[in-house]
């Protein structure tokens, strides 16, 4: 790892209410309390978030998995980012799922950077491959078009406010794990079009990696300078997995 502070971020996707959300916030937090030199986000579902922002405390932070475009309107089922960040400081936007399960284009998404920022909310913004486009070479194509149109918006006095999480969409949830060399590559390749736009401010910038992390995979992939910390899933439902993972971020 470089100077930066590494941010281990959980996304519990479609798990834990209210209940289960508080306790387990609790023992994230007592985890990552003892921990310096690390700091630890939880993106947890809309009905959980109050729920969780009391049991977290100012151990760690707790943010949104998904915001709207918009501010407000007929909008049923939708939040808003006005209303998030009565809530919590940070949304997740992005993320692989929200693309490829639901349509979300990356235009779709740069307008929802947009709108956080503008309401105070810090950003972490996912971007990534599918398979075919890994192995047809296409991959900084790929990656390099989504930052454009998720950072269209957005000047170098925002950009200190966003973090971008590279999750190779092959590796995520397949069993089939990126090498922390393709890891580390990808990460660079993140950074270098950051600096392309935006200077030295991408050498403070925090890029994530999130593909089936796990305690077991997790050193080696920490250990690439340009990785930042971890986009974690399956392993952040535990408490368990998670605090290993902030331990060895911690350590590295």
């Amino acid at each position: 790892m470089s100077n930066r502070t590494p941010l281990m971020a959980g996304n519990w996707k479609m798990h834990h209410g209210p209940a289960a959300a508080a306790r387990l916030a609790d023992e994230i937090g007592a985890a990552a309390s003892s921990h310096k030199g690390v700091d630890v986000a939880l993106f947890v579902p809309f009905v959980s978030l109050s729920a969780a922002v009391s049991a977290a405390g100012r151990r760690l932070q707790v943010g949104a998995q998904n915001a709207h475009e918009r501010q407000s309107g007929a909008f049923t089922g939708e939040v808003s980012c006005a209303m998030l960040a009565e809530v919590c400081p940070l949304v997740l936007l992005g993320h692989s799922e929200r693309r490829h399960l639901y349509g979300e284009s990356s235009t779709l998404i740069g307008s929802k950077v947009a709108t956080a920022l503008e309401s105070d909310l810090e950003v972490v913004l996912c971007v990534g491959e599918i398979l075919d486009e890994r192995e047809s070479g296409a991959t900084l194509e790929v990656v390099s078009a989504q930052l454009a149109a998720g950072l269209e918006s957005v000047g170098g006095e925002q950009v200190s406010r966003v973090t971008i999480a590279y999750e190779p969409v092959w590796a995520i949830g397949t069993g089939r794990n990126a090498t922390p060399r393709q890891a580390g590559d990808a990460c660079r390749a993140v950074r270098d079009w950051l600096r392309d736009r935006y200077g030295d401010a991408a050498d403070v910038l925090r890029i994530l990696y999130g593909g089936s992390v796990n305690p077991g995979n997790w050193a080696e992939i920490a250990a690439e300078p340009d990785v930042d910390g971890a986009l974690v899933g399956g392993a952040s439902l535990e408490a368990e997995s998670f605090n290993r993972l902030i331990a060895i971020s911690a350590a590295a």
